[in-house]
């Protein structure tokens, strides 16, 4: 019985709205964008021409779901020495999401 019980919170917790929130719900889509605009259109836009948003939406993009998404973001905040702090990168992660990925919605 007590088993029963168990698995049956389980299930529970699987369908729960909790279980599949959005990833970024701590981030802000327009905190986010101000950073990209401040920090990463230009390099995008020299490599990918236009207004860089090509580096988002071309076909062999590394970027295949949310958790790939922050990797991206943390490397890129790295190599190029940002100094983001973590909430930084979810602010970005939200608004890139947001416009372009729609991941986990």
């Amino acid at each position: 019985m007590r088993s029963a019980a168990i698995i049956g919170l389980i299930i529970i917790g699987m369908f729960s709205p909790m279980a599949h929130a959005d990833p970024f719900e701590r981030g802000d889509a327009a905190i986010g964008k101000a950073l990209v605009e401040k920090h990463c259109i230009s390099c995008h836009a020299s490599s990918y021409g236009g207004d860089g948003s090509g580096i988002y939406t071309r076909e062999d993009r590394k970027v295949r779901d949310g958790s790939s998404l922050v990797q991206q973001i943390r490397s890129c905040n790295t190599n190029l020495g940002l100094q983001w702090f973590e909430d930084e990168e979810i602010h970005v992660a939200r608004y890139l999401n947001n416009t372009y990925y729609h991941f986990d919605r």
